[in-house]
């Protein structure tokens, strides 16, 4: 791989004592063997341990966030601080085998890919039982919106381009499921997505999930992907199902009653051409972002 290449490693770190010092000697000793130009950021997103410490013993850069901006934040603020045109997220818990980055690089590269991921399918999987169900009732509804099977709809070790990212900057969210968001903004915005097989460690250091909190951004997650990335696919089977009971509704009303009943069937009726009308301005307005990226690309 040629040295033109450079990559900028972005690692969000809140609390991470245990694990960022064994995370940064692997990493470091990883990318020192690469072909290619590389940094490593770590944003420091206001931990109250020894976290912020222990970074200055390490040749990274670090940055700090003066409060608890999320995991989506603190990507957000590596990015736009990054001085290479790859980035590449991982976590400062221990949990992805990031002896693979490399590897996830080379694929972007080599395949002229827009994002390589690392899908958790490997033989070593730790994922906490109480974040699968979560997890698949989220990849379901993914798959859906995109009309395809994800591997991993959020995995937290991938690269990607950065200058796609910044065309998806106010629509990435603070919190956890920006990679969630990366991935569907992508694959609906046709640009080319591949994914290598990983394993996934078990984590260093206490869970930062928080059960009331994340159940609800959980819910908010779900809407999010329903009504920006598939609005069609979910406003149209709406419609029809509404018409089909204004439908039967008013010959059963005709045929039970002896007259349509025909406030309700109109009501159903309108429903149903609201809902169709509603999901026709929402696919619209989903395409506001600029495809330029991808077509001049695909002119090349």
């Amino acid at each position: 791989m040629s040295k033109k290449y450079g990559v900028s490693v972005v690692i969000p770190a809140y609390n991470e004592e245990n694990g960022i010092a064994g995370t940064l000697e692997a990493l470091i000793a990883s990318l020192q063997k690469a072909t290619f130009d590389y940094e490593i950021i770590v944003v420091n997103d206001g931990s109250t341990d020894n976290t912020g410490s222990l970074l200055t013993k390490f040749p990274v850069k670090a940055i700090t966030n003066d409060i608890n901006l999320g995991y989506g934040g603190s990507i957000k603020n590596g990015i736009q601080q990054a001085t290479h045109e790859l980035i590449c997220i991982t976590d400062a818990d221990g949990t992805y085998p990031n002896e693979r980055i490399p590897e996830l690089v080379s694929e972007l590269i080599s395949h002229n890919a827009d994002m390589v991921v690392g899908a958790r399918t490997g033989s070593q999987v730790a994922i906490p039982y109480i974040r699968r169900p979560a997890k698949w009732v989220i990849g379901k509804l993914a798959n859906y919106s995109v009309a395809r099977k994800i591997p991993d709809i959020n995995s937290g070790l991938r690269v990607f381009r950065r200058d796609i990212a910044l065309n998806f900057f106010n629509l990435l969210p603070n919190g956890f499921s920006l990679t969630t968001t990366i991935t569907l903004a992508m694959l609906t915005n046709n640009y080319k997505v591949r994914y290598i097989s990983i394993n996934y460690f078990p984590r260093k250091g206490k869970s930062k999930i928080r059960p009331i909190h994340d159940t609800v951004n959980f819910l908010i997650l779900i809407a999010r992907i329903a009504l920006y990335f598939a609005p069609l696919r979910i406003f149209m089977p709406l419609s029809f199902i509404f018409f089909i009971l204004g439908l039967l509704w008013g010959i059963s009303s005709y045929v039970w009653l002896g007259k349509v009943a025909d406030l309700s069937t109109l009501v159903l009726i309108l429903a149903s051409t609201q809902l169709g009308a509603t999901g026709m301005l929402a696919e619209l307005v989903n395409h506001r972002i600029p495809n330029s990226y991808v077509n001049n690309r695909n002119e090349d």
